[in-house]
């Protein structure tokens, strides 16, 4: 038996009220990740995969139409499918400047700042930043563009004076570097600074765009975007807040996930 015998073999499990083509479409991506579908090689046939996952036809058919979906197979009519040839795309899981996550194969992205001034602290600011009401903060706007499109605003927020000197005098030393590139201020700070940022969260809600942020984007108020809030500690203490307000131009944003152990 090879390693993908054994591999489709195993027990195909769901979580209550999960449709089967979902439990299908993590199995086929889990082994596309590991390597049992290498790069660029053809997929079973459809009959093949449901029998081997104990599955109708009609159950791999719609997993295979949502992995076409997230680039992680493509269909060459006549000859079946096949995995992509490159990796799949890095998408949220990993720390990184936003205009990277949001980047095609061959589609990088533009930053484009707009704003970097101080202004008085917010609750927003505050609350996920750990500062008094009373601190100031930096903030700066850019505009992400690809292939010269606007498709996502990104707010970028730091504490000032003090507040930043005293959890890392590295970023106090640099930012104001960092804010003269075009580059998202936390790409502008790990290049400065380096690998010096140790956890961070993302938070992901969808909202509409509304009539200011909608002109930036081309897009109409009432259109939907998705809202990424990111907090980034030094050393377990907040030092940087991005809001980054997407447009759906951007497709689909993937997050890597694994099975827990």
């Amino acid at each position: 038996m090879t390693e993908m015998d054994e591999f489709l073999a195993l027990p195909l499990t769901t979580t209550v009220g999960q449709p089967l083509r979902v439990a299908a479409y993590a199995r086929i991506t889990q082994g596309i990740r590991d390597g049992v579908f290498p790069l660029g090689s053809a997929l079973p046939r459809e009959t093949e995969l449901g029998s081997a996952l104990g599955v109708s036809r009609t159950v791999i058919r719609e997993a295979l139409m949502l992995l076409e979906e997230d680039g992680l197979i493509t269909t060459r009519r006549g000859v079946g499918r096949f995995v992509t040839a490159s990796s799949p795309k890095v998408g949220l899981e990993d720390l990184r400047p936003f205009e990277n996550a949001l980047a095609g194969a061959d589609q990088p992205v533009t930053v484009e700042p707009i704003h970097f001034v101080m202004q008085p602290n917010t609750e927003f600011v505050a609350s996920n930043l750990n500062l008094d009401l009373e601190a100031n903060t930096w903030f700066r706007e850019s505009v992400l563009k690809r292939g010269g499109e606007p498709i996502a605003i990104v707010q970028e927020h730091l504490p000032a004076g003090k507040y930043l000197s005293d959890i890392s005098p590295a970023v106090a030393a640099s930012f104001q570097r960092a804010a003269e590139r075009d580059a998202t201020l936390y790409a502008g700070l790990l290049e400065l600074c380096g690998p010096i940022f140790t956890a961070s969260t993302c938070q992901i809600a969808p909202s509409i765009v509304g009539a200011s942020r909608g002109k930036q984007l081309g897009l109409a108020a009432s259109d939907p975007v998705i809202i990424l809030t990111q907090v980034v500690e030094h050393e377990g203490t907040p030092v940087y807040l991005a809001k980054c307000i997407v447009s759906s131009r951007v497709g689909h944003l993937t997050v890597v996930q694994t099975p827990s152990s």
